[in-house]
């Protein structure tokens, strides 16, 4: 996060309220809350919540969104420039509602030795993230939307969460809509990705989809996300690993959060700032031949240093809108 400030600093008229979060209090995350509250958009770093804190102890991250009601979490997975993958042409919009599903925290311990975990669908989120899902197909020039669901097993409340998106894609004649089951959707992601387009789905399927799509471009390093409610918008890697494997070992690849950054520029409006480092990055990336994890022939500062540079170079080829 520090070598994208750097960065930011040098090149873009933008101030960051930093708020530092610790995994072993709330108290922290509330400040990150209020403090998104007041700037209406974050530049979010990976934040851990540790599995020893008792069940009452919210995710961090599932408290953030609810509480901001950040309800859309946008992926755009992408084949990118100097990547070396399987599989070549992916370009893949993943639309996840963000709020609700098997992530509503609700469980509990009926009888000793017996937990319930409830998942919530309601007609209305889904219905809104299903508009979500078209509108933003329509705007980007997309063709086809698909309904990722288990409803063969979930009939009632994936039958209503697929439901809803019918109801929606009939009112949008101009974009095709199909629906898949989620399993038969990962083996297909991993066979022949390049047959999907805009993708929408519930909260954990979101979760897994997202993370099999991050491997087919390269890895969690390389892909940036978002999250977008009515009054706020957070930004961040699209698959929030903590990476605490390569934490202060300078070989963590800085991409997806450079990436990250340049689509909070876009949603402030400040289009050539995103367009000018999403250049730089895209160039450097062609050129270093850069991967998931850095190598020791492009260490992390290396390829700061060199984007700091890029970043003044006019004229650079964008290929990721």
């Amino acid at each position: 996060m520090e070598n994208v400030w750097d960065l930011l600093f040098h090149c873009v008229p933008v101030d960051f309220e930093v708020v530092n979060v610790s995994s072993a209090t709330e108290d922290d995350i509330n400040n990150a809350i209020t403090a998104i509250r007041r700037n209406g958009v974050a530049l979010k770093g990976n934040i851990e919540t540790l599995h020893t804190l008792p069940a009452s102890h919210k995710s961090r991250n599932n408290l953030l969104r609810t509480s901001l009601d950040l309800y859309a979490n946008v992926m755009h997975c992408k084949s990118l420039p100097g990547v070396q993958t399987r599989h070549n042409n992916i370009d893949i919009m993943i639309i996840r509602e963000n709020t609700e599903g098997e992530y509503s925290s609700l469980e509990h311990e009926s009888v000793s030795g017996v937990v319930e975990c409830l998942k919530i669908i309601t007609r209305t989120n889904s219905l809104r993230i299903a508009e979500y899902a078209f509108k933003l197909a329509r705007e980007k020039g997309r063709k086809r939307v698909t309904a990722v669901h288990k409803a063969n097993i979930m009939k009632l409340g994936d039958g209503l969460f697929l439901q809803c998106c019918r109801e929606v894609a009939a009112g949008y004649p101009d974009i095709a809509f199909d629906a898949m089951i989620v399993d038969n959707t990962t083996m297909q992601l991993v066979s022949k990705p390049q047959q999907f387009d805009v993708m929408v789905m519930p909260n954990l399927y979101g979760n897994v989809v997202s993370n099999v799509c991050a491997g087919l471009v390269g890895g969690p390093g390389l892909v940036p996300g978002a999250n977008y409610g009515r009054d706020y918008a957070v930004f961040e890697t699209a698959t929030r690993n903590t990476g605490k494997s390569i934490a202060d070992r300078n070989i963590a690849n800085p991409t997806a959060m450079l990436l990250a950054s340049c689509m909070m520029l876009d949603h402030l409006k400040l289009h050539d700032y995103a367009t000018m480092i999403r250049n730089a990055v895209l160039t450097t990336m062609n050129e270093t031949q850069v991967s998931q994890v850095l190598s020791p022939h492009c260490t992390l500062v290396t390829m700061r240093n060199t984007l700091t540079c890029s970043v003044l170079s006019p004229d650079l080829p964008s290929t990721l809108t």
